[in-house]
């Protein structure tokens, strides 16, 4: 009798994040396929997924990068590996990925990675300590741009590389399925009047995500029949939240600029807005806001660069300004409030159709299930 084959995904932390989101949804994955599936995190908020599913989770401490930690870390997936007689170890971050390697080497176990961003470096010490993620037998990309990256900058051979790009759930992300009631909790929750344009950066309150240039770029409308939604955790950026507040003091834009630390029904979120932001100012890996804007029919105007320029048709499904050019998000804003309800529409089917085309939750899960079919 053949052997079952055993997947197990090493990553820091499950809570909210791409990196969670990616781990969680092949998790299910593979139950679903009747493969044993088992995550080993910290744990998060995500558990109750993977509890729902009956998928097994072992905690370890495999956010921290204290030496002495990773060898334990390596040591307890060590016993994992052989316990559980492992068939792919798949890492989805830099410090698991480092004591799971080892860990897959010292039984010839095979192992998968997941670049699920840029991980920039200054140093050869950074680069290092990056280069963990291409040792995989296989190395998942998560866009083009990221594939192009990792052979620019690490020198790894094409054919080592798989694009997988992400794939979101279309039936939670329907705007058909969004009740009424949703969304008139959440307005009521963020005390948002009727009638007025709402538009809506997801995102944490990272430099990087572009607030700055948003609230730049509000400034210079000439209009002021909108109102601003940043939507995103503000913990560990205190500070640049304290910066934003000063900035949008400067622009004239505290009555029309509010903070909403955390949301748990983002398709209700997208269908209160009439536009939707992605102003990050350091290239998206993959862009998981701007595929979800066009999937809930929104109107999406992003940074032209890294994973938006490919998930993103420009003028057909979203529109794209000059990444950190405060200038031309204003202008692409302006465009896009002064558009007609026809025009939105077609923008939005248009947005929709191409996302179910391309970038459905479906086609990730399959394609990482072949890619582990064809190791085992």
């Amino acid at each position: 009798m053949n052997k079952v084959p055993t997947v197990i995904q090493v990553l820091p932390a499950l809570n909210s994040g791409g990196v969670e989101r990616g781990a969680v949804d092949i998790a299910l994955a593979v139950k679903e396929l009747g493969w044993v599936s088992i995550v080993v995190s910290e744990g998060g908020i995500m558990m109750k997924e993977l509890e729902r599913a009956e998928v097994e989770h072992i905690e370890l401490p495999l956010s921290s990068k204290n030496p002495f930690t990773m060898h334990k870390n390596f040591n307890s997936l060590s016993s994992i590996i052989y316990d559980r007689k492992v068939d792919i170890v798949h890492a989805r971050s830099r410090a698991p990925a480092w004591s799971a390697y080892y860990a897959s080497k010292r039984f010839d176990t095979n192992f998968v990675t997941t670049f699920h961003g840029t991980y920039n470096y200054k140093d050869f010490i950074k680069k290092k300590y990056n280069s963990i993620m291409t040792k995989g037998k296989r190395v998942i990309a998560i866009s083009k741009f990221i594939k192009n990256h990792i052979i620019e900058k690490y020198g790894i051979e094409a054919e080592k590389i798989v694009k997988i790009p992400r794939g979101i759930d279309l039936n939670s992300f329907d705007p058909t399925k969004v009740s009424h009631e949703r969304i008139i909790q959440l307005s009521n929750s963020w005390r948002l009047s009727d009638g007025t344009q709402i538009i809506m950066l997801p995102g944490r309150l990272a430099r990087w995500k572009g607030h700055k240039v948003l609230i730049e770029a509000l400034g210079k409308l000439k209009r002021r029949d909108f109102r601003c939604i940043f939507v995103g955790s503000e913990l560990g950026n205190e500070n640049n939240k304290k910066y934003l507040i000063k900035i949008i003091r400067e622009n004239n834009l505290s009555e029309l600029v509010q903070f909403v630390n955390h949301c748990t029904d983002m398709p209700a979120a997208y269908m209160l807005s009439d536009i939707v932001v992605s102003a990050s100012t350091d290239p998206e890996a993959f862009g998981r806001v701007s595929v979800e804007a066009q999937a809930m029919n929104r109107i999406i105007i992003a940074s032209d660069h890294g994973g938006s320029s490919e998930t993103i048709m420009n003028k057909k499904t979203g529109i794209l300004f000059l990444n950190n050019n405060s200038d031309s998000l204003s202008k692409a804003i302006n465009s896009a409030l002064q558009m007609d309800i026809e025009s939105r529409k077609k923008l939005g089917e248009a947005a929709r159709n191409h996302v179910s085309s391309e970038y459905r939750l479906e086609y990730m899960q399959q394609s990482t299930i072949k890619l582990y079919q064809e190791l085992i």
